[in-house]
């Protein structure tokens, strides 16, 4: 793993000590795959961004999502990238915009598993600001289409979809959502 307990240290000194939460959540075999192509170079994260936009939240929709399904914007950081260069970049590839990073508000330490297959997973989640940029998608390979919510939307009719949707991943999202949506009503 190359987001390191140094590099972690100095962004905590930065943009604050998260919260930590667990999750396990089990996935079909097409998602648990596509997480096991992710893990080139040995990845074993993403950085999940809440970025704030006024009352709305920026979100994006991936090809493989069901229709109407949305969720905050992530991806991981590059073999020798600077963490927080590569949270940019990652916010600017999937939704076009500039943003700037607010707070580290939770580490998620997840296990997601398929039949007897285990894989360890961190998300380290930050609030985030929109800066600039027209929200549309850089990544269009990636991406499908970015939107504005509120969370209340985001709590509602999306997670609902999401969870129907039967995916282990979406529901791994629903969880990180809800434990965002306690943490920003703890510190409101």
């Amino acid at each position: 793993m190359y987001v390191t307990q140094e590099i972690l240290a100095d962004i905590e000194r930065k943009y604050g000590v998260p919260h930590v939460a667990h999750f396990r959540h089990v996935m079909v075999k097409v998602e648990f795959d596509l997480l096991l192509r992710s893990m080139r170079y040995n990845r074993a994260h993403d950085i999940t961004l809440f970025i704030s936009k006024g009352r709305h939240f920026v979100a994006i929709r991936k090809h493989m999502h069901p229709e109407g399904v949305f969720r905050a914007p992530s991806g991981g950081v590059n073999p020798g990238e600077d963490f927080e260069k590569g949270a940019l970049r990652e916010a600017y590839e999937e939704t076009g915009a500039t943003v700037e990073l607010v707070r580290y508000i939770l580490r998620a330490q997840a296990l997601f598993e398929y039949q007897d297959q285990q894989v360890p997973w961190v998300s380290h989640v930050f609030t985030a600001r929109y800066i600039s940029g027209e929200l549309q998608p850089i990544d269009t390979k990636e991406i499908a289409e970015v939107r504005q919510v509120l969370l209340e939307e985001l709590q509602g009719e999306i997670r609902s979809k999401m969870i129907a949707s039967g995916s282990g991943g979406l529901a791994y999202r629903v969880a990180l959502t809800d434990k965002v949506a306690e943490i920003l009503s703890a510190t409101a």
